[in-house]
């Protein structure tokens, strides 16, 4: 059994010091990994991001996170993701990182990934440069996922978790205004996990959306988003086998999840 323990949306501050680190401290007896769905800071500062570091930095179990929009905010991008690696913690864009878990290998391929909306309501590559460069972007986000997650098939992964900040589906925005939708994910994030193979589909983004999705292709998504869990991190419990896609989720008697894959 692979224990993942996921959160997004934390919006730490100058202020929160400590605010998680007692519930993280904890994450050795109920999880091997911990992922961060971006959204880690208020407004992109690397003195935020100095905090961030601080309640992840030594943890007893392996760190790997992705950035959110508003760790985009200062345009501070990659001295966040240096204080971060600096701390420890894998960040991930358009890439991928293994981590050894009871004897099996967990891989695991993220981006920040982008809007652009879903079918019936989606962006098209038409029109005026911005528009283009919007979608564009929202393509190499999708397409830098896929390459990721093939990588880790290559690598003989036994699971595969695609870990994003943007949503892949609209069914765990459901909640939010449907008018914000097309800023809130991208059906290209889930083309890719249904094209490249994925276990699990981890996002953030969505404050008041859903906790449960499901790709076309039958992927399981779970907004993580702080104020969707409600808690410091949920747990999901991953059971590798030869089995694909995942069958259905049940619920465990510790009260997190377990996903059979």
């Amino acid at each position: 059994m692979i224990r993942v323990a996921a959160v997004g949306d934390i919006h730490l501050g100058e202020d929160s010091r400590g605010v998680l680190r007692p519930a993280f401290d904890t994450l050795g007896e109920s999880a091997d990994v911990l992922l961060l769905a971006g959204d880690l800071t208020r407004h992109g500062t690397v003195a935020e991001a100095r905090v961030v570091a601080e309640e992840v930095e030594g943890l007893p179990v392996p760190v790997v996170s992705v950035l959110g929009n508003h760790d985009y905010h200062d345009d501070a991008q990659h001295a966040i993701t240096e204080v971060l690696g600096d701390a420890g913690v894998e960040v991930l864009e358009g890439s991928s990182v293994v981590i050894p878990v009871q004897g099996t290998r967990l891989g695991i391929a993220g981006t920040k990934g982008f809007g652009g909306g879903f079918p019936g309501r989606s962006a098209g590559e038409f029109g005026e440069p911005v528009m283009k460069a919007f979608v564009r972007h929202s393509r190499d986000c999708a397409q830098g996922l896929e390459r990721a997650l093939r990588e880790l098939a290559d690598r003989e992964c036994t699971t595969r978790i695609a870990l994003t900040h943007f949503s892949p589906v609209p069914d765990t925005l459901a909640g939010e205004p449907l008018e914000i939708f097309p800023f809130l994910g991208s059906y290209l994030l889930a083309e890719a996990m249904d094209e490249a193979g994925a276990d699990l589909a981890v996002h953030g983004h969505a404050h008041l959306g859903a906790e449960h999705g499901v790709t076309p292709g039958g992927v399981r998504v779970r907004n993580v988003a702080q104020p969707v869990i409600g808690k410091a991190f949920a747990i999901y419990h991953l059971h590798p086998s030869a089995q694909k896609p995942a069958t259905a989720t049940q619920p465990s008697p510790t009260g997190s999840e377990r996903v059979r894959t």
